[in-house]
């Protein structure tokens, strides 16, 4: 409920703060390479201890 428009300057230092951060990864047990939490392994499609199939990145064919 302003009472006035809100100024450039005053807009963009307050949006300044709105940054975005990296996810966090971790390193698989299984071959080394960083990963996200709680996901399969993008190299080797591991996770906790089993190996998933679908989790392994292919080359994207149409």
């Amino acid at each position: 409920m302003a009472k006035y428009k809100t100024s450039r300057a005053n807009t963009h230092s307050r949006r300044a703060n709105w940054k975005a951060s990296a996810a966090p990864t971790t390193t698989c047990p299984n071959c080394g390479a960083p990963t996200l939490s709680h996901m399969a392994c993008p190299s080797c499609g591991s996770f906790r201890g089993r190996v998933y199939r679908e989790a392994i990145q292919s080359a994207h064919t149409k």
